[in-house]
């Protein structure tokens, strides 16, 4: 089934790269207009702008990791599309942190993590929440993590943490919101072939990710970005709330 998403306009966190930049090229080849977000990748998010160019999507920058730009980000957003109406809470950092570290660094990882994968995304919900009660309501679509599920590794207990955090502020949205015409749903990979990725798979070798599958291969973006796509639609609107869970059968719940 094609989905035509004309006259949609939505804000895709960390659409320049990963699977962000897979569900923002569906996205616009489904019509939707879509406000690029990027931090330094300027290169890729303008290569994404020209993709369907009568779409008028536009690449934004900002720095998710300082609550001015956050501010920043979304203010500009709105001032050029008018109105919004999804926000796609994507960007994110998988960074490492091992517990033997020295308490400055450790925190420091800590603190950069919360900042980026929660403290933003609770920021730009509050934004936008605000904005949707204004304009007859809206969607959020959350990307988590299986993490939040089954437990991460010693080395990334901050993203854990942060993504378990983003799970609860979704569905407190969905919960609080509802009758207001506001809709909220997460979306928890697995391990999905990203340049993120990278480090992990050259760190344990892709044999080790395989091993925890139920399924031949590793989980990739374009596994992804057609869910993304259907839960813009409004087709699945009174699945608001749920989480759903895409990780080649590695947890099942």
């Amino acid at each position: 089934m094609e989905i035509d998403l004309s006259g949609k306009k939505i804000i895709v966190t960390g659409a320049a790269e990963g699977i962000g930049k897979t569900f923002t090229e569906y996205l616009i080849n489904s019509k939707a207009t879509v406000a690029i977000h990027y931090n330094t990748n300027k290169e890729s998010a303008e290569l994404l702008e020209k993709l369907r160019p009568e779409f008028n999507s536009r690449a934004f920058q900002a720095d998710l990791s300082l609550k001015e730009e956050v501010e920043r980000l979304f203010n500009e957003v709105t001032e050029h599309f008018g109105t919004v109406n999804i926000i796609i809470h994507n960007a994110g950092v998988f960074l490492s942190h091992a517990i033997d570290q020295d308490i400055e660094n450790w925190y420091k990882t800590w603190k950069k993590t919360m900042d980026i994968n929660l403290n933003a995304v609770g920021l730009l919900t509050k934004l936008g929440i605000n904005h949707f009660q204004q304009n007859g309501g809206g969607s959020f679509i959350f990307i988590a993590s299986r993490a939040v599920f089954r437990g991460e590794t010693e080395e990334y207990l901050a993203y854990a943490a942060s993504k378990g955090g983003m799970v609860s502020l979704a569905r407190s949205v969905a919960r609080s919101f509802g009758k207001q015409n506001i809709k909220s749903f997460t979306i928890a990979p697995g391990f999905t072939r990203t340049r993120m990725a990278e480090d992990f798979i050259k760190t344990y070798g892709e044999e080790k990710i395989l091993n925890e599958l139920s399924l031949n291969t590793l989980t990739e973006p374009k596994d992804i970005a057609p869910l993304v796509v259907m839960l813009c639609s409004g087709l699945m609107d009174h699945a608001t709330g749920t989480t759903i869970d895409i990780n080649a059968g590695s947890h099942i719940r």
